[in-house]
């Protein structure tokens, strides 16, 4: 079938509906670099776990107690959804991490048996060097945001980070993991300033969280890779 890029290695498409398109086999990577997936490599980093969870609502707090958990909440102190909050954290916090995007796409993703991954600009040579060589398809996913009516709004941020994990995975590309990753190395050099003048940044830098796109836009510092096992995502470091 045309949606599946079968024929090639390594693949491409957006968001929920590109999950259920191409992820359901194999290894899916999902980007969401401002701020899902971030804040899943600065929490496991520091030795936590993360539950991805689709929705906020009052089952996101019935979930957290279940396992034992704190839910992120931006309206409290302590962890959301910002990956400078999840810095405070030490080794076996867990937390529950809310997000319609990222955290939809990795539940979608899991759901179907592959293998799930949290990729982002600061850890995407630790991803692409620990499953250069493996042969099953990888499928990376840039979750992208939501405009007011719910729909799909693509962003530069995880196209470039999804082309920054491409550009490390080798393999037979097909033609829309080939475009992110071109779009990477014509940004790669001026990516604080591409992040920081971008939608989502600007977005971000007018909330007054500056530090988090600063910090998402640190390319290949990061040894972690976060894998999700038993519903969370946990710290898995090359090498």
């Amino acid at each position: 079938m045309w949606a599946t890029q079968d024929g090639f290695d390594r693949r491409l498409e957006w968001g929920p509906v590109g999950v259920r398109a191409i992820g359901d086999r194999g290894v899916v990577v999902v980007v969401d670099v401002l701020r899902f997936s971030t804040a899943v490599e600065a929490a496991t980093s520091r030795g936590a776990i993360v539950y991805p969870y689709r929705w906020r609502d009052d089952s996101a707090d019935t979930f957290a107690q279940s396992v034992g958990a704190q839910l992120a909440d931006a309206a409290r102190l302590g962890p959301s959804l910002s990956p400078a909050s999840m810095l405070h954290l030490e080794s076996g916090d867990a937390v529950v991490l809310p997000s319609p995007n990222g955290s939809t796409c990795a539940a979608i993703a899991a759901e179907a048996g592959a293998t799930v991954v949290a990729g982002c600009i600061r850890n995407a040579r630790a991803i692409g060097e620990r499953f250069q060589d493996d042969q099953r398809p990888i499928s990376v996913i840039p979750c992208g945001e939501r405009w007011p009516d719910g729909s799909l709004r693509p962003s530069v941020e995880d196209f470039l980070g999804a082309g920054a994990i491409l550009a490390h995975l080798g393999g037979l590309s097909s033609p829309e993991a080939r475009a992110a990753v071109a779009a990477w190395h014509h940004a790669e050099h001026l990516i604080e300033e591409t992040m920081l003048g971008c939608s989502s940044g600007r977005e971000l830098v007018e909330r007054g969280l500056t530090d988090d796109v600063r910090y998402a836009a640190a390319a290949n510092i990061s040894e972690v890779v976060p894998m999700l096992e038993n519903g969370a995502f946990r710290s898995s470091r090359r090498g």
